[in-house]
């Protein structure tokens, strides 16, 4: 089961594709987590992809494909892979084409980019365990601490309102013509699209997802 993640930052994908990857034994690919761990890695690469995030542009299509080109070639996708945040453009869809990568389902996640807003500049992250909160949604006990350390909480730079509107106007530069790209695949190889609606709840959206992939 070979699975594409589409839709705009901060529309709930990650959490979704983790549920999938656990439920289907499959491997959940963000291309998120491979930038930020190239930016850990404090090299020249990892750098530049870190000044690139925090202006709130999008990293260049052959600088992604490379990396996910060599993740997908390891043992545990020979089973299959779910992709989060990949492709983005065009060029990257046909990256994955070009490297005869076969897809079986694309889902599209469909929200209000007021509510990705909303949704993302709230966010507030404790470094040391990954633990995410959210200053509407989700806050935690005492004001930009975490409840369990009591250490301060912070904003990613990539999180903040300015940086968030960038990314998201990058994204709409692009997205109408991957949306365009894989209806067409839709039609001539058979690939399974569907939309799904990311307000709804959690539960509302993993039930859909079952419904799609059981088919």
């Amino acid at each position: 089961m070979r699975i594409i993640l589409l839709g705009a930052p901060g529309t709930g994908k990650g959490t979704q594709g983790k549920y999938i990857a656990e439920k289907y034994k499959i491997p959940q690919i963000s291309t998120g987590d491979m930038l930020r761990e190239s930016i850990d890695s404090k090299n020249k690469i990892g750098m530049m992809i870190k000044n690139i995030i925090e202006e709130g542009k999008l990293v260049s299509d052959d600088i992604v494909c490379e990396l996910i080109k060599k993740r997908i070639a390891k043992k545990d996708c020979i089973n299959g892979f779910l992709l989060d945040g990949f492709p983005r453009t065009v060029k990257q869809a046909c990256c994955l084409s070009k490297n005869k990568i076969k897809i079986d389902y694309v889902l599209e996640f469909i929200m209000p980019h007021h509510s990705i807003l909303e949704r993302i500049s709230g966010r507030r992250i404790h470094v040391q365990s990954g633990r995410i909160y959210h200053v509407k949604f989700n806050p935690p006990k005492n004001k930009d601490k975490d409840d369990i350390t009591g250490e301060p909480l912070i904003q990613r730079k990539d999180d903040k309102l300015e940086s968030v509107k960038n990314r998201l106007e990058e994204y709409k530069k692009t997205h109408h013509l991957l949306v365009e790209y894989y209806t067409y695949e839709k039609k001539i190889n058979n690939i399974k699209y569907f939309q799904i609606n990311a307000m709804n709840e959690f539960l509302l959206i993993k039930e859909k997802i079952d419904m799609i992939l059981k088919k």
